[in-house]
């Protein structure tokens, strides 16, 4: 099986990418989180030792694995659209100075569902709760029991449908057109990007809150939200120069199946403890996004994503193995690859551990 992909259709940062996520949208999103009283931006954690292992300067990690109390960076998407869907509504209903009463009737209106492999459904569900809303939440077969107690605390409705991601997607959007309830989804497709599109921007937050500037960003993805969150933001701050490397689990590599055939692809693949990066479809948008400006994808095993994790807990930062994903795909890449991407002794590696120790 392939285990990497240089991308062959990487382009220049245009006006077409700043329109769906650029610097603009950041500091919107920037804003909307200052007001909130959870937020805290999250710690950049040097590695030292990793960084001798990979052979690079410097591996900094993101450290989200206690955002706003939800434990990944998904806390920033969820919470962001479910915010500007709310907004919008009431003010097509009271107008542009809609009340905190207001925002509140139209939140209570009618519920909101997503599927999600965890995080997602966590961070929708406290923005919806927040407000006074109700929400439904579909978890496939395999997303661990914990993450349902989680949402139950929180008050979402807890529906279990489906083996995988997308049979729970595909549940949540029958029960969205039966019910007419409100879709919160992460991933998008034609017809549906707006939401998706506020989520993807609520994560260029965690991108806002870094000062220097990378070399090298390795990135997980799923559906490919936060990687193209990633792409998009920093070509517009940080210019052509960082190489941006997408990182999926091997069973699920939809991404660089999609970047190989020059087509969004879905693909079979198999089992996987990576859970929530077990995605066989790309996002639209994401798709749209990293078909252009990332320069790489890369695949890695449940085992070196795991062994990756134990690496970062030696150094203090104790992430899930999906958490460890980016750091995975940095010690996984093959020398030529590793030559292509100029990654030597001068990079600067920034690395996302998306989510804390399950």
């Amino acid at each position: 099986m392939m285990r990497s992909w240089l991308n062959t259709a990487r382009d220049i940062y245009s006006p077409t990418e700043r329109e769906l996520v650029g610097l603009d949208h950041a500091a919107s999103a920037r804003a909307y989180f200052h007001r909130h009283p959870s937020y805290r931006p999250t710690p950049l954690r040097s590695l030292p030792a990793l960084a001798g292992t990979a052979g690079v300067a410097s591996i900094r990690l993101k450290d989200e694995s206690a955002r706003m109390g939800l434990s990944s960076f998904k806390a920033l998407g969820g919470m962001y659209a479910v915010a500007r869907l709310v907004r919008a509504e009431a003010q097509e209903r009271h107008g542009p100075h809609a009340t905190e009463e207001e925002l509140r009737a139209v939140a209570a209106r009618t519920p909101f569902i997503c599927a999600s492999a965890g995080n997602h459904g966590l961070s929708v569900t406290t923005a919806v709760r927040q407000l006074g809303g109700t929400v439904v939440v579909f978890l496939s077969e395999g997303v661990p029991e914990q993450f349902a107690r989680g949402l139950r605390s929180l008050g979402a409705e807890v529906q279990r449908s489906g083996r995988d991601y997308e049979q729970s997607m595909a549940a949540a959007r029958e029960a969205t057109e039966r019910h007419g309830w409100r879709l919160v989804s992460d991933s998008s497709w034609e017809g549906y990007t707006v939401v998706p599109l506020n989520v993807m921007r609520g994560y260029t937050v965690l991108f806002e809150e870094i000062e220097d500037r990378p070399t090298h960003i390795f990135v997980q993805a799923g559906v490919g939200g936060l990687a193209g969150a990633a792409a998009a933001y920093a070509r517009d701050r940080w210019g052509e120069r960082p190489r941006i490397v997408v990182v999926e689990p091997q069973a699920a590599p939809c991404l660089l199946v999609s970047a190989r055939e020059g087509r969004p692809v879905r693909v079979e693949g198999g089992p996987t403890v990576l859970g929530r990066l077990d995605c066989r479809e790309p996002s639209l948008l994401a798709w749209q996004l990293l078909s252009r400006l990332a320069d790489a994808f890369v695949t890695v095993t449940d085992e070196e994503a795991e062994a990756a994790a134990r690496l970062l807990a030696a150094e203090g930062v104790r992430v899930s193995a999906c958490g460890a994903g980016g750091a995975a795909g940095l010690l996984a890449l093959e020398p030529a690859v590793r030559t292509a991407l100029g990654l030597g002794a001068d990079a600067r590696v920034l690395v996302i551990g998306t989510e804390g120790e399950l």
